[in-house]
C-alpha cells in the first residue's frame, strides 16, 4: 500500500533530521528521514512524496547523483537541496541539475517553512500541468514558460539580452506562481554587484513568509525597474517583459550562460 508521507528527508546528521522533521510537522506535515540517498531510493521504489528535502554531501551517494537518478527515473517530485558546504557554486550547480531551491546551513525556523511551503506549491503546479483532472484550462496551463530567447537559473529567475552589452534579469512566472501573492518586494541598489546564484532579491507573500531568489547572473545593477512599485501587480501580470527586475551590466555572461538553461529547450 502506498505511503501518504508528504516529504522525504535526507541527511546523513541525525540532529538535522531532527530538526526538520520537527519544523515541517508544525505546520501539520508528516514525513519519512533517510541517512543516506540509497535508503531514500528504496523508499521512492513504493511511496510517493510531495516534496524531497535532501542534503549534498554524505556517504555514499550525494545530494546531485540523486537529482540525476530522479531524472533518469522520471521522478517528478520537487527537490529542495540543503547543505553545510554552502557556496554560490553549489547554488548554481543544483538549480541547474533541477532542484527547485537551495538552502545553506545553519537556516532559520522561518527560511526553511518559506521554502518548504514553495516546494509544495510546485508540486501542485506539476501535478496540474499534467492532470487530466484539471477543472480548467488555467490550471491545466498552470504557469507561461520563459520566452525561448531567454536563460533560466532553475526555475528562479530568467536573462535576457538587453541594449549596449546590457541584460535584464527576472522573476519566472513559476516561481511567482508557488508564492501566496506578493505583499512587498525588497531589492538591491544601483550600482551593487550581484552574483550568479546570490540572492539578489528577496519577496514577502501574504503569509508574511519571505522568499529569496537567487540572480541567473554576476554584475553591476545599473538600472531597477521602479514601475514595480508604481503599477499593481505588475510583476504577476508581465513577468517576462514589462515586469524585468534589474538591467545590469554582466561580469562574464557567456560563462553565466553556461550555467543556465535555454528556454528554447521548453518548448
Amino acid at each position: 500500500m502506498e505511503n501518504k508521507t508528504d516529504i522525504l528527508i535526507i541527511d546523513d546528521e541525525k540532529v538535522i533530521l531532527d530538526a526538520i522533521q520537527k519544523i515541517v510537522s508544525l505546520d501539520n506535515f508528516s514525513s519519512d528521514a533517510c541517512l543516506d540517498v540509497d535508503e531514500a531510493l528504496l523508499k521512492l521504489e513504493t511511496n510517493t512524496y510531495k516534496l524531497i528535502i535532501s542534503d549534498i554531501m554524505m556517504p555514499g551517494k550525494d545530494g546531485f547523483q540523486l537529482l540525476e537518478i530522479l531524472r533518469q527515473k522520471k521522478i517528478a517530485t520537487p527537490v529542495i537541496i540543503t547543505t553545510g558546504f554552502s557556496t554560490l557554486e553549489n547554488a548554481v550547480k543544483a538549480l541547474y541539475e533541477g532542484a527547485i531551491g537551495f538552502i545553506p546551513k545553519p537556516f532559520t525556523l522561518d527560511e526553511l517553512v518559506s521554502i518548504v511551503a514553495r516546494g509544495l506549491e510546485y508540486n501542485k503546479i506539476f501535478k496540474n500541468k499534467y492532470s487530466l483532472k484539471a477543472r480548467s484550462m488555467d490550471e491545466l496551463i498552470s504557469y507561461v514558460p520563459c520566452p525561448p530567447k531567454y536563460y533560466r537559473l532553475g526555475f528562479d529567475s530568467w536573462l535576457n539580452n538587453s541594449s549596449e552589452g546590457t541584460i535584464k534579469i527576472g522573476l519566472t512566472d513559476l516561481y511567482l506562481k508557488s508564492i501566496n501573492s506578493i505583499q512587498s518586494l525588497d531589492l538591491m541598489k544601483v550600482d551593487e554587484a550581484i552574483y550568479q546564484g546570490g540572492v539578489c532579491a528577496k519577496l514577502t507573500d501574504n503569509n508574511e513568509l519571505v522568499h529569496q531568489l537567487l540572480s541567473p547572473a554576476s554584475g553591476k545593477i545599473i538600472e531597477i525597474n521602479n514601475q514595480l512599485f508604481e503599477t499593481n501587480n505588475l510583476l504577476e501580470k508581465d513577468p517576462y517583459f514589462q515586469g524585468w527586475i534589474y538591467r545590469i551590466i554582466p561580469t562574464d555572461i557567456e560563462n553565466d550562460k553556461t550555467n543556465l538553461t535555454p528556454c528554447s529547450s521548453d518548448f
